[in-house]
């Protein structure tokens, strides 16, 4: 199932990555066992982990890591520009050397629903959830669900109850 994707020579993939048909990935790293849908676009210098599940429509822009074990649901985005614009204050084209890239971490077992938006500079705390339709403006911390625009914490995961349904902490 080849056909419809674009893998540069540059990525860094591990063993048993999955595709779905229309990917764009380039200059970036993808661990083992991980699957990318349909329709996903993931930049350089942009990381995914092993185990992980990135959902259809999915935009992974540079400067952004996630870790092991995320799930990415349909249609996320992620943003590496605070101020973005078109054109330098001469009004020329901007290219690479007018902007820098701010970061963007995913934390291992972290689950991201559909339809969320990602701002830069900030940490998706460790198992954390959040929820459909979100933006995340600012860090969610471990083990915490939000929700809303901007999203803020609603609750936080049972970890007891996790570790009681068979999840290993």
């Amino acid at each position: 199932m080849i056909d419809f994707v674009c893998i540069s020579p540059d990525v860094k993939l591990g063993r048993n990555v999955r595709f779905s048909k229309f990917i764009n990935v380039y200059g970036c790293e993808i661990g083992d066992d991980t699957k990318i849908g349909a329709f996903v676009e993931i930049q350089k210098n942009a990381t995914v982990g092993k185990n992980c599940k990135i959902s259809s429509h999915s935009f992974i822009c540079e400067g952004v890591t996630i870790e092991d074990n995320v799930f990415v649901g349909h249609g996320v985005t992620f943003i590496n520009d605070p101020y973005p614009r078109a054109t330098t204050p001469e009004g020329e084209l901007q290219s690479e050397k007018d902007w820098k890239v701010e970061r963007t971490v995913v934390k291992k077992g972290a689950s991201i629903g559909s339809g969320v938006t990602v701002l830069c500079n900030v940490t998706i705390g460790e198992k954390a959830i959040v929820g459909a339709g979100s933006v995340v403006t600012k860090d969610v911390p471990a083990n915490a669900i939000v929700a809303g625009n901007p999203a803020r914490v609603r609750r936080f995961v049972d970890t007891k109850a996790t570790v009681a349904m068979g999840e290993q902490e």
